[in-house]
């Protein structure tokens, strides 16, 4: 019989209940592909970290996201969960864990403050791909129920990546943003004719100085109809937004704070980070807090 330190925590918020949830198990060594996706399916949240022990001298550990139905390569609400839940079981002091994950080792700061938490996930290489052609980008914002004069004409349709790819849809009002009744089979077909499972849908309708976006991400195709914050869709959307050249930046640095979470009340922020080089995104990083809703043992 293993007994599993099991926690779920609340990422991107302070408040429990909020931000976006996601289960962690901090001691999965010797579990099976099948044992983690069953934990993941029976504790529900869009993603379950695994952490397991370091396999090689070039990382601190290995870290693995399950969603219900499938392991997915990398997820950001999930890794400030796992991060957070470490340091709390390990009771560590700040410092930096390079971890080892599907898009390759990454290195996710602790910071420990005042007897608290927060965590800054550096992700992997972004990428962006060309702009959908006219009929793909119709068939997405018509399953997003939306119209062509709901988008943003700055902000091209298109798939940024840090890791775990999402389609960047600018639109121009919250409003909107919040009135939004996905057709969720629709986007699911649509995921496997582009190869990519998430949509996030953004706008710059902010009534905050402090927050710059507002999103939503629906993934139905992984079985996660939304997503409530987003850590794998912000960084990306302060990559694309560089790259794009929507935003100014000062000494090749950009950061923004995001909100997601408005409609489904889980509000969250994620703080983004983007370091430039040459006009071009160069390092991206998103920072969060983080609240335990509980801890128990899962035994199998």
């Amino acid at each position: 019989m293993k007994k599993l330190i099991t926690y779920q925590i609340d990422s991107f918020t302070k408040e429990k209940f909020k931000g976006n949830p996601a289960g962690v198990v901090v001691n999965a060594d010797g579990l099976k592909d099948y044992e983690m996706q069953q934990i993941a399916r029976e504790l529900n949240n869009s993603e379950t970290a695994f952490l397991f022990s370091p396999d090689d001298n070039d990382c601190d550990g290995v870290i693995r996201y399950f969603t219900p139905s499938i392991e997915v390569p990398i997820c950001g609400h999930a890794t400030i969960a796992a991060m957070y839940a470490k340091a709390l079981e390990d009771n560590l002091d700040s410092c930096v864990l390079k971890m080892k994950t599907k898009v390759g080792i990454l290195p996710f700061e602790i910071i420990k403050e005042n007897g608290d938490y927060q965590i800054v996930m550096t992700q992997g290489n972004f990428e962006v791909s060309p702009a959908f052609d006219d009929d793909t980008a119709k068939k997405m914002i018509d399953a997003l129920g939306l119209d062509n004069t709901d988008i943003d004409e700055n902000c091209p349709i298109q798939i940024a990546s840090t890791g775990h790819s999402k389609v960047m849809i600018g639109i121009k009002s919250r409003a909107k943003l919040n009135a939004l009744l996905p057709k969720y089979n629709d986007l699911a077909d649509l995921s496997k004719q582009i190869n990519c499972n998430g949509y996030f849908v953004f706008t710059f309708d902010s009534d905050s100085k402090d927050i710059l976006t507002y999103g939503r991400m629906f993934a139905p195709a992984i079985g996660i109809n939304e997503d409530p914050v987003t850590g794998n869709a912000n960084g990306p959307l302060g990559g694309y937004l560089i790259q794009n050249k929507i935003v100014d930046f000062k000494n090749n640095l950009f950061e923004f704070n995001g909100k997601q979470g408005e409609k489904i009340d889980r509000l969250g922020i994620v703080k983004v980070r983007v370091t430039i080089q040459n006009d071009k995104p160069n390092l991206i990083q998103i920072k969060g807090d983080a609240v335990v809703v509980f801890k128990t043992e899962i035994e199998i």
